[in-house]
C-alpha cells in the first residue's frame, strides 16, 4: 500500500502521478465510448449528433478544468481554460483543411470518423512529444521563449496575408511522396486501410494502401503542422506541461467531434482567420514578455481571447448571412 501511495504522489514533470493517471483514464474512457458504443459499426454522423457529441466533450473538459481549479488552485484552473480556448480557436482552421483532404481523396462521410478516430491516437502521441521537447527547452533555455514569441507574431502576420487563400492538394508534396513510395489503390475498399491484391506492374500479390490510409497520413501531417503554432502559443499561458498537454488534448478531442457539423458550414467562418491571426500576434507578444519579467494576468488573457474570437465569429456570420456554401474540391481518388 505504501508503494502505491508513493507512486501516486510521486512527482512527474512537476505534477503528482495520480493527476496524469486520472487524465489518461478519462481520455481512454472517451475513446472507448466513442468507438465501442457511440460509433459501433458503419454509419454517417449527422450534424445534430456531432453537436451533441461536441457538447459532451466540452462538458467533460470543463468538469476536468473545474477539478484542476479545485485541486491545484484558481491560477492553474484559469491557465487550463485559457489554454483550452486558445487551442480550440487555432485548431478551428484545421477543420476546413481536413474537409479539403477528404473531398480531394473521395472519402465519404461514412468513413471519415474512422480516419479522425485513429488520427486522435496520433495526436495524443505527437503532442506529447512536442510538448515534452518544448517544456525541456523552456526549462533549460529560458531565452527560447523569445523565439516562440517571434515565431507566433510572424505566423500571425503571415496569416493576415493568406486568409483568403484556399488550401489545395493538387501539387501537395506529401501526396506525391506517398504515391511515389507506396502502392496506392485507385478506389476505396470499405473501411480498410490496406489491402492485398495483384500488382499490375509485377503480376504478383502485393500490399496496397487505400485512399483512406492516405487521408489518415495527410491529416496527421496537417495536425503536426498546426501543432507547431498552437503548442508554443499555450506556453505563453503556462510552462506547466500538465496544463499544456491536457488542455491541448481536450480541445482536439472536442473539435474532431464538431468536425461533421462545421465542415459543411465553413463558408460562414471565412473571416475567422483574421481573429486567429490577432490571437497569434497577441499571444506571441505575451510570450515574448515572459523572459523580461512582464506577466499579463491569465484572467485578462482569457477575456481578450474570448472577445477576439467572439468578434471574429460574429463578424463572419453577419457578413456571410446571404452567402451560399462554396463547393469543396472535387473528389479525385484515382489520381
Amino acid at each position: 500500500m505504501e508503494i502505491l501511495q508513493t507512486f501516486l504522489f510521486s512527482d512527474f514533470l512537476g505534477t503528482p502521478a495520480y493527476f496524469w493517471l486520472i487524465f489518461i483514464s478519462v481520455v481512454i474512457g472517451l475513446l472507448v465510448l466513442d468507438l465501442g458504443f457511440l460509433h459501433k459499426g458503419q454509419k454517417e454522423i449527422e450534424a445534430k449528433e456531432s453537436f451533441i457529441l461536441y457538447g459532451g466533450y466540452m462538458a467533460i473538459a470543463f468538469a476536468f478544468g473545474a477539478w484542476v481549479w479545485y485541486a491545484r488552485g484558481s491560477q492553474s484552473g484559469l491557465e487550463f481554460f485559457t489554454g483550452y480556448l486558445i487551442e480550440q480557436s487555432l485548431a478551428m482552421d484545421n477543420i476546413f483543411v481536413i474537409a479539403t483532404v477528404f473531398a480531394f481523396l473521395g472519402i465519404p462521410r461514412l468513413y471519415q470518423h474512422r480516419v479522425l478516430f485513429w488520427g486522435i491516437l496520433g495526436v495524443i502521441v505527437f503532442r506529447a512529444i512536442l510538448i515534452g521537447v518544448g517544456a525541456a527547452l523552456v526549462m533549460s533555455f529560458q531565452w527560447i521563449l523569445f523565439l516562440f514569441g517571434a515565431f507566433l507574431v510572424f505566423t500571425g502576420l503571415k496569416m493576415f496575408k493568406t486568409s483568403n487563400e484556399k488550401p489545395s492538394l493538387e501539387d501537395n508534396w506529401m501526396l506525391k511522396l506517398i504515391k511515389k513510395n507506396f502502392r496506392v489503390t485507385d478506389r476505396l475498399h470499405g473501411e480498410k486501410f490496406t489491402i492485398r491484391q495483384i500488382d499490375p506492374k509485377t503480376g504478383k500479390m502485393a500490399l496496397f494502401i487505400t485512399p483512406l490510409l492516405v487521408a489518415l497520413i495527410i491529416v496527421e501531417f496537417v495536425d503536426l503542422i498546426f501543432a507547431v503554432d498552437s503548442v508554443p502559443a499555450i506556453f505563453a499561458v503556462t510552462q506547466d506541461p500538465f496544463i499544456v498537454y491536457t488542455s491541448n488534448i481536450f480541445a482536439i478531442l472536442g473539435l474532431r467531434a464538431l468536425y461533421f457539423a462545421l465542415a459543411a458550414a465553413m463558408h460562414r467562418f471565412k473571416y475567422l482567420q483574421y481573429s486567429l491571426a490577432v490571437i497569434l500576434v497577441l499571444v506571441g507578444i505575451k510570450i515574448f514578455l515572459v523572459p523580461l519579467g512582464v506577466k499579463i494576468d491569465t484572467a485578462i488573457s482569457l477575456a481578450v481571447t474570448i472577445g477576439v474570437l467572439a468578434a471574429g465569429i460574429g463578424w463572419s456570420l453577419w457578413k456571410t448571412r446571404n452567402d451560399r456554401p462554396e463547393p469543396l474540391p472535387a473528389a479525385n481518388p484515382a489520381e
